[in-house]
């Protein structure tokens, strides 16, 4: 992906030295942005300019907002509506689903044989996400208590999830994987609010971690490209130079403020890659680096309880934002490495599914066990070619609170990390 860019001071500056460059970029203004930036825009979206005159004077109004006035009020006030809550659920969500019978290995002995066996794996894996991602390319979580579990579970569609698990999706050349990717992303610019912000739920504010991914997994809109969220995504520092979670206006009700976890470091990777290394997100580099290199992790994450997750979203930023976090390569590998036993087995299919993501982002996948990760993944797999219900994220700051700790997880999202991973592994093994 591109990363975004600030074009406008850059475009009125050529326009206004180049007459041939301005009257292209009036006339043909797609292809003359494309050919000059070297980046490729949407097709789905118009894009016009307009030349001021000394006689004609042109305004441009921002799309009306995607909410009602009712229902900005209540996102800007609606932290504590249980009502406006109940609106969010879409609906009821079946039992936990026992996760199978794992550990039926299959004795694979060749490559080619092991080969055969990811790509069944991962094609039955993308028969059962297409039977479960809904017509408008939505992919479902479900909302669950952790501390109760006695208090229903519901299905919940929020554009963080499509987006995460496209990003996910995206490592794989199956031709049914890609028209899944093409239909989220459908879904994810349906979702977009001006200049190019998202929301988890309608009732909370908006938020640089469905943001940030959100703006990744789209990043070909022509508001996320040419940097239109940028300006607000950098308002939302604090004194040190980490992104802050949500992004509040002034009149914020106080009762929100809670909500502004100051600085997260899976939402802070998320930014770094979206914005990419340049001198605004150094100050979070360094700090994710810090928590990294020294150690201390623990507790330093609301929404991520597992560290193979801040670990797979810093890698990710390293791809995304190179040289950024370059040198946390060997460190990355190391605590990667060190989340699995002597055997080789993590702590969950999960974590195994992050872990083989993030090695492979490191350049450090060749000094796992391939043979037994592949035979791990397919042994935990489901008959209807699914992995495993867990928990990805979640708010665990409210442990001892009335509504408990939240958890958010389906048997969708671990296979979009499981098919991921089965990707990672099935290029080293055809290297």
């Amino acid at each position: 992906m591109k990363k975004p860019i600030d074009v406008t001071d850059d475009l009125l500056s050529r326009a206004g030295e180049d007459s041939s460059f301005r009257a292209c970029l009036v006339a043909k203004p797609r292809e003359t942005i494309e050919k000059e930036f070297g980046v490729t825009l949407s097709e789905d979206h118009e894009i016009h300019v307009h030349e001021d005159t000394y006689a004609t004077t042109h305004v441009v109004l921002p799309p009306r907002s995607k909410l009602s006035k009712a229902e900005r009020e209540s996102a800007r006030t609606g932290a504590t509506s249980l009502e406006f809550l109940r609106k969010t659920l879409h609906d009821p969500a079946p039992p936990l689903r026992p996760p199978g019978q794992a550990g039926n290995r299959r004795n694979i002995t060749t490559s080619r044989t092991l080969l055969r066996a990811c790509r069944e794996s991962i094609r039955r894996g993308l028969a059962f996400l297409e039977s479960t991602i809904d017509e408008n390319g939505a992919w479902h979580c479900i909302r669950y208590n952790l501390a109760d579990p006695n208090i229903p579970r519901h299905f919940e569609r929020p554009p963080f999830v499509s987006a995460l698990c496209v990003l996910a999706l995206e490592s794989c050349s199956e031709a049914r994987a890609k028209a899944i990717c093409k239909a989220t992303r459908s879904y994810l610019a349906n979702t977009i609010e001006h200049p190019g912000l998202w929301r988890y739920y309608s009732h909370l504010p908006q938020d640089l971690d469905s943001t940030a991914i959100c703006s990744l997994a789209i990043g070909t809109h022509p508001w996320i490209l040419l940097g239109r969220n940028i300006p607000i995504i950098l308002r939302n520092r604090d004194e040190e130079g980490r992104f802050m979670t949500w992004i509040l206006t002034e009149d914020e009700p106080g009762v929100v403020s809670s909500f502004r976890i100051e600085a997260d470091p899976v939402v802070n990777a998320n930014v770094i890659a979206h914005l990419g290394d340049r001198p605004e997100t150094r100050d979070a580099q360094r700090w994710l680096e810090s928590l990294i290199v020294e150690g201390t992790l623990e507790g330093s994450s609301k929404w991520y309880p597992d560290p193979a997750t801040i670990y797979y979203a810093t890698a990710r930023a390293m791809i995304h934002a190179q040289p950024a976090l370059d040198q946390l390569r060997p460190i990355l590998s190391d605590h990667l490495l060190g989340l699995c036993s002597e055997k080789g087995k993590f702590r969950n299919i999960l974590q195994a599914a992050q872990a083989m993501s993030a090695l492979y982002n490191a350049g450090s996948l060749e000094s796992i066990d391939v043979k037994f990760q592949v035979d791990s993944f397919i042994s935990s797999q489901h008959e209807d070619g699914s992995w495993p219900e867990l928990l990805a994220f979640g708010d665990q700051s409210l442990r001892w609170g009335a509504i408990g700790q939240i958890g958010h997880g389906s048997e969708a999202i671990t296979s979009a990390f499981c098919i991921e991973a089965l990707e990672r592994l099935t290029e080293i093994l055809e290297n």
